[in-house]
């Protein structure tokens, strides 16, 4: 894995030819995320990062809202921009709330990043360098056609992030997938354990005809598990997450989950600092955006990520 990311990092400078000298070094930047401090997801990212700079000698600043509010995150924006970072990396979980702060912080000459939430589009309507991730919808488009090719004719999207639109970018390409309309199917769960469940078991009591369901992520995904064991329908009901966690790895081996969408955090960390890196000191980027994601983990090829859940994947 590092040694493919280094591969990348210097590809960048052949391919452009960089003639200059390296202009800087111990750059300092600041990785701003969306979600509240409760999300384990982003210790894999934060593993990347504590790579990233080893590697390249850099420091970069971890941020994030610790209750997952917009207003607090789109502050953070804003105080990292005002500490002169030589970059920033920052997710769009709500473009018109962060438009500000972000086209804000380029005016000031900090180049930008985007990562995991957020549009190709949306990144370069704020002028970021380019954006890192996967595309919300046709990764939920794809996890809806596996669903339906199941047989699938209703679903459950277990929503725990709600104020996130790649969360609701999700849900929407799963109905796409299915060719159903995405109506009330998806529910706003909120973060916590008991809720998750509580919430999941009476939407599934009032709606004994669902055949799927999707979770967006660990946090939703754990509960969900709890849930469909305890009213006995774990195992018999079409079940898909997005992302790893070892509850999702252990319920994939079991059978309750089917598959789990993968968008490889470990490279929406190392890349952005790889990346910024190279731009700061050569003046190189690559041309593009750069998807992560989606890839699909299944039973079939579980046992050779599981080991690596929470860590690098």
């Amino acid at each position: 894995m590092k040694k493919f990311l280094r591969t990348v990092a210097v590809a960048a400078i052949v391919v452009f030819g960089a003639s200059q000298a390296a202009v800087a070094d111990g750059e300092r930047y600041v990785f701003i995320e969306h979600s509240p401090d409760s999300d384990s997801w982003w210790n894999t990212i934060k593993n990347a990062l504590n790579d990233a700079e080893k590697q390249f000698g850099v420091t970069v600043e971890f941020r994030n809202p610790p209750t997952g509010d917009i207003g607090d995150m789109a502050r953070i924006v804003e105080q990292a921009a005002a500490s002169n970072p030589d970059g920033i990396i920052v997710t769009i979980p709500d473009f018109d709330a962060l438009k500000g702060p972000i086209t804000s912080a380029i005016a000031r000459g900090i180049p930008v990043i985007t990562v995991n939430s957020g549009t190709h589009e949306e990144s370069e309507k704020l002028g970021a360098l380019l954006h890192i991730g996967q595309p919300e919808f046709d990764a939920g488009k794809a996890a809806g056609k596996r669903a339906a090719k199941s047989g699938a004719k209703t679903f459950l999207c277990v929503n725990h992030f709600i104020s996130s639109a790649a969360s609701t970018q999700r849900c929407e390409g799963f109905a796409a997938g299915m060719s159903i309309p995405l109506a009330n199917q998806m529910i706003d769960s909120g973060t916590d354990p008991s809720e998750v469940k509580n919430k999941v078991l009476a939407y599934l009591s009032a709606n004994p005809d669902v055949d799927a369901i999707l979770t967006l992520g660990p946090a939703a995904a754990g509960p969900t598990i709890s849930a469909l064991k305890e009213n006995g329908l774990a195992g018999e009901i079409h079940f898909g997450t997005f992302d790893l966690s070892e509850a999702i790895s252990a319920a994939i081996k079991d059978g309750t989950i089917l598959w789990a969408v993968d968008q490889q955090p470990y490279l929406q960390g190392f890349l952005p600092v790889a990346l910024l890196t190279t731009y700061n000191r050569y003046g190189v980027i690559v041309p593009h955006h750069i998807n992560s994601g989606p890839g699909f983990i299944t039973k079939d090829n579980i046992d050779a990520v599981a080991a690596m859940a929470g860590v690098y994947r």
